[in-house]
């Protein structure tokens, strides 16, 4: 509302005189907002007696929303209604039977740490303008190092793993060839990376992006349970040199999206360094092992790495997005390869000390300051209690496999070694039938079937893939400390349920 003043200060017909927002309006409407979130949101996050989810299709959807933006705004009452459908039609994440992703649940912890920054609104580039979070970044990374195994490092938190992978492609080829920052590709020879024939699909993505091409990224054959053949890595860098390629990294994993595989990070290792060639760790799902000590054996040798990818909204529930580029190297490798030298941002005079002016680190501008989140989860819960949220759900894990070998018309994959379950569901009709093109054929159909009735249903979501010549398959994921053995039990009645009469 515009205050009317005799001495009004109008400018190309605008008036100028005191604030145009109503304060009261919008903190009265905000306080709604945020019991409507609670009432809604949190408190119903645990309650398994609510839907996963509300499934409409697009269209239906489209007719249920107001989607349209007009020229006029809306009273705050209309806004709270559309808030109201916002949650209603949202996939509850939240919800203990949503099993469908790579990260699941609700940390309380984590959650005010998102209400705070969307309350702050900070971006992390300077201390002058982001003076705690850069601080807080600063001691969750170094404590992550430490996990990892490193005496020192440096790193810089991203948008996704995805990002973080990119990074170190970018970073690895930097360090093969500095010049290429400034001169471009030009003159280059034919770069060429390895990488898991499990490996993230951003892989790919990073290869295309960056200019290395899709056809110059290797995929090592894998073992039967997902793992990296370390034999076929040094065979392939050996061809490839003979075909006189330039191989500059070689990029494991440790925890596969699908399978949950771990590679031997070890071995290859040994051939990284025989080879002289960067070792990255897409650690984004396993890496959170490392808190546990009885389950960071999986990431053997991790210290040995050049870099690392580790998500700790994954596993850890710090809340998308929180991911991490950790890197062993302590020469300012990150700064040289990213830095653009903004002085409107970056003067070298500042009145403070500029090592901490850490955002030339990064390819955005505009950051946000993720490390909170994760540092708020860990400030409350303790590395014991984060230890913890990782054994129990493992344990989880292991008592779904032991169950699925017990019932009838269930068929694991393979034996996990992390949270990952795969599994057939075989319903009824099927179980008499020879294992041959027919019967692979028809279970084929069974998962899509049973995730259609499912979602329709809201009672849970769960995902599956086919993957690698096997027909589609669940993969179960455990992640957060609200699910119960009642909810793996519920898992396998409900699948029977939804399936028996296929």
């Amino acid at each position: 509302m515009v205050s009317s003043k005799k001495s009004a200060v109008l400018v190309d017909g605008v008036i100028l005189n005191g604030p145009t927002t109503d304060a009261k309006a919008g903190e009265k409407f905000v306080e709604e907002a945020c019991r409507l979130i609670m009432e809604e949101v949190v408190l119903k996050a645990t309650d398994v007696n609510e839907k996963v989810c509300e499934w409409r299709s697009p269209e239906q959807l489209k007719q249920l929303l107001d989607l349209e933006m007009r020229d006029t705004g809306e009273p705050h009452h209309r806004l709270l209604e559309l808030c109201q459908d916002v949650i209603r039609y949202s996939v509850k994440t939240n919800h203990p039977r949503f099993f469908n992703q790579l990260y699941a649940g609700l940390d309380y912890y984590s959650l005010v740490a998102r209400f705070m920054i969307e309350a702050l609104n900070p971006s992390v580039y300077t201390y002058e303008v982001s003076p705690v979070f850069l601080l807080v970044e600063e001691a969750v990374l170094k404590k992550m190092i430490e996990f990892i195994g490193w005496k020192e490092g440096d790193g810089i938190f991203n948008p996704g793993g995805s990002v973080s992978n990119m990074y170190a492609m970018n970073l690895a080829r930097y360090k093969y060839c500095p010049d290429i920052k400034e001169k471009g590709l030009s003159g280059l020879p034919r770069l060429i990376l390895f990488t898991s024939a499990e490996c993230h699909y951003s892989m790919k993505k990073a290869a295309s992006f960056l200019g290395i091409g899709t056809d110059n990224v290797c995929f090592v054959e894998t073992d039967g349970r997902g793992k990296m053949i370390p034999d076929e890595l040094e065979r392939q860098i050996w061809q490839a040199r003979k075909e006189g390629a330039a191989p500059f990294l070689v990029c494991a994993t440790s925890g596969t999206t699908v399978l949950g595989a771990f590679d031997p990070l070890d071995e290859i290792a040994d051939i990284c360094e025989r080879h002289g060639l960067w070792l990255h760790v897409d650690a984004s799902w396993g890496g959170s092992a490392l808190l546990s000590r009885k389950h960071r054996k999986l990431l053997h040798g991790v210290h040995r790495a050049d870099s690392v990818a580790w998500n700790p909204h994954k596993m850890l529930m710090a809340g998308i997005q929180c991911c991490a580029l950790l890197v062993k190297d302590k020469s300012d490798l990150l700064k040289k390869c990213y830095s653009a030298k903004a002085s409107y941002l970056f003067q070298q005079d500042k009145f403070y000390d500029v090592s901490y002016d850490t955002g030339d680190k990064s390819i955005q501008c505009s950051r946000r300051p993720d490390a909170f989140k994760f540092w708020m989860t860990w400030k409350a819960l303790g590395t014991s209690g984060l230890e913890e949220r990782v054994n129990r759900a493992l344990a989880l894990s292991r008592y779904l496999v032991e169950e699925i070998k017990k019932r009838e018309g269930f068929k694991l994959l393979l034996e996990p070694e992390y949270a990952n379950i795969c599994f057939w569901y075989i319903p009824p009709s099927l179980r008499e039938m020879e294992e041959g093109p027919e019967f692979w054929a028809k279970l084929n159909l069974v998962a899509p079937a049973i995730k259609e009735r499912m979602m329709k249903k809201g009672s849970l979501m769960l995902s599956y893939q086919p993957h690698r010549g096997k027909v589609n398959f669940f993969r179960q994921v455990v992640i957060s400390p609200q699910v119960s053995r009642e909810d793996m039990d519920f898992l396998l009645d409900e699948i029977d349920l939804l399936g028996r009469d296929m």
